[in-house]
């Protein structure tokens, strides 16, 4: 079992800033990867993918509505998570969620992770 939890989120004006932090316990693989994805509150809408991270080596990857803004990293040492989001958007509104996945690849797809996170809010005004 692997327990993830979320925190940072909040409102913030567009064009701001905010830092989510996403700390994990319990018995991790020896291989494995973290991610952020996100879902936006209108009907319909999907969660979807935001970023991910492979735990040994940091390898990252993005999906392109937030590639140059958006950016994560890990500590090892504090088993956390992070995503530093800057220049946010109106449309980056959602509900922002940890994930993880034992084995070595990000993958886009949220099916693929295995432990979830309860979420955070993020709002951006306009």
């Amino acid at each position: 079992q692997v327990q993830l939890v979320e925190s940072g989120g909040g409102l913030v004006q567009t064009g701001g800033s905010l830092r989510l932090s996403c700390a994990a316990s319990g018995r991790t693989s020896s291989s494995y990867a973290m991610g952020w994805f996100r879902q936006a509150p209108e009907p319909g809408k999907e969660r979807e993918f935001v970023a991910g991270i492979r735990w040994y080596d940091g390898n990252t990857h993005y999906a392109d509505s937030v590639k140059g803004r958006f950016t994560i990293s890990r500590d090892g040492a504090q088993n956390t998570v992070g995503l530093q989001m800057n220049s946010l958007k109106p449309e980056d509104t959602a509900v922002y969620y940890c994930a993880y996945r034992s084995g070595n690849l990000v993958y886009t797809t949220p099916a693929r992770y295995e432990y979830w996170g309860q979420g955070t809010q993020v709002t951006v005004s306009s």
